[in-house]
């Protein structure tokens, strides 16, 4: 039974693909192992997707690696559809269809390395953390 639900912001995505030795990367690892779930809608897949594509210079990765990332998320992520429209609620627009995720998905935390973008997201019964504070948490750091 998975005690605690998140959505991965973008950052943290690339951080883990960029980069074998941070909290970043040991998070995706655990992905789909039961510790905790993941929640995602089709705007931040094709968000995933169109930055991942961006950054393919920087990552160690083809484009058939990626395709196969996103196709793995989408079949470990609960999926969701989202229909609120709050804003402007957050400082970056872009980090919007993350709170919407985050509450219609009724998670725990929002993990991202972008913490001071979600300030006032406790008024949601939500928490932004890192991926070090999310390893923490699941007892693995």
């Amino acid at each position: 039974m998975v005690l605690i639900e998140v959505v991965i912001d973008t950052n943290v995505i690339i951080a883990g693909l960029r980069s074998r030795r941070g909290s970043a990367f040991q998070l995706l690892q655990l992905i789909g192992n039961g510790m905790f779930g993941i929640n995602i809608s089709v705007p931040l897949i094709l968000e995933y997707h169109d930055v991942l594509l961006r950054q393919l210079p920087h990552l160690k990765l083809s484009q058939n690696d990626v395709e196969d990332f996103i196709d793995y998320f989408c079949s470990v992520g609960n999926p969701h559809e989202i229909f609120y429209l709050w804003r402007p609620t957050l400082r970056d627009p872009n980090d919007e269809m993350l709170l919407e995720l985050a509450v219609k998905a009724q998670c725990d935390f929002i993990v991202t390395f972008n913490k001071r973008d979600f300030k006032g997201i406790d008024k949601f019964g939500l928490v932004a953390i890192t991926p070090y504070e999310l390893l923490e948490k699941l007892g693995v750091r």
